[in-house]
């Protein structure tokens, strides 16, 4: 089974010393225009955006597009707080890598435009909408599609997503047409273990995570050997830099292997 903690490997050091920036990483074979761009971090303005799903409902997001050239289409699942600044700033961030970034506010069934920050009651908050959308999940994956049928239209899809996202990321592995998926610290895969994930599939865990219990990952990684699974020296939510939790070296690192990840699966021209 491919599971691994943070220590990587010399390549990887070495491009992560050459293309630190806001902690966002890439890999070794990006051009200098590309370093560029990222490592001054260009600001690529996104925009809410409505989205038709299959059943007829419509629901709000949230779209980055590059200003130039395009690689693909990247879908960013929230977390229980909404399609939130810090969901934006990652739509963003993929927009300026030559992506198009849609992140589906997947909570608009229930709270059209709900959005929230990190505090204690907001927490509480989100997790009452994330047990009434897990209530009805095949219509997640419907938001989740229409989202993607929108990024489709650049190209090849990835999805990414984290806490809750990190969950509906693998289930849209597993049941929808993406090309590839990298999933952070989703707390409620385990139920989903029977599922096999149709693209290429990294997962990232942190070793501090009081809501995802070591035991789960090593089921995890024995149950899918043939999805790569990194573990960090994190809590929970290490990728957000708005959570206590967050960790620059472990975002960092998931950043640059989910961009190689991407380049590798998504950008084939």
């Amino acid at each position: 089974m491919q599971l691994s903690k943070s220590d990587w490997n010399q390549n990887e050091k070495d491009e992560l010393v050459l293309a630190s920036a806001k902690h966002f990483t890439l890999s070794c074979h990006c051009s200098r225009a590309r370093l560029s761009a990222i490592m001054t971090r260009e600001k690529v303005m996104g925009e809410a955006i409505k989205l038709s799903v299959s059943d007829g409902f419509e629901i709000g997001g949230y779209r980055a597009d590059p200003e130039k050239e395009l690689r693909g289409g990247v879908v960013v699942i929230q977390e229980i707080f909404g399609v939130n600044v810090h969901i934006r700033d990652v739509c963003e961030r993929y927009a300026a890598l030559g992506y198009r970034a849609v992140a589906p506010a997947l909570y608009d069934r229930y709270e059209p435009g709900f959005e929230i920050g990190y505090s204690a009651g907001d927490i509480s908050i989100g997790r009452e909408f994330k047990a009434k959308a897990n209530e009805n999940f095949d219509d997640v994956l419907k938001d989740v599609n229409a989202a993607h049928a929108l990024a489709a239209e650049a190209g090849r899809v990835g999805i990414i997503g984290f806490c809750w996202g990190g969950v509906v990321t693998w289930a849209a592995a597993c049941r929808l047409d993406f090309q590839a998926a990298s999933s952070f610290y989703g707390a409620g895969i385990i139920p989903m273990l029977d599922g096999k994930p149709n693209c290429p599939t990294i997962l990232h865990f942190g070793s501090k995570d009081a809501s995802i219990p070591m035991d789960e990952v090593e089921q995890i990684a024995a149950t899918h050997p043939d999805c790569p699974i990194h573990i960090y020296d994190a809590g929970h939510g290490f990728n957000c830099d708005r959570r206590g939790d967050y960790s620059p070296h472990s975002a960092a690192i998931s950043a640059m292997r989910t961009i190689r990840l991407f380049d590798e699966q998504l950008d084939q021209d």
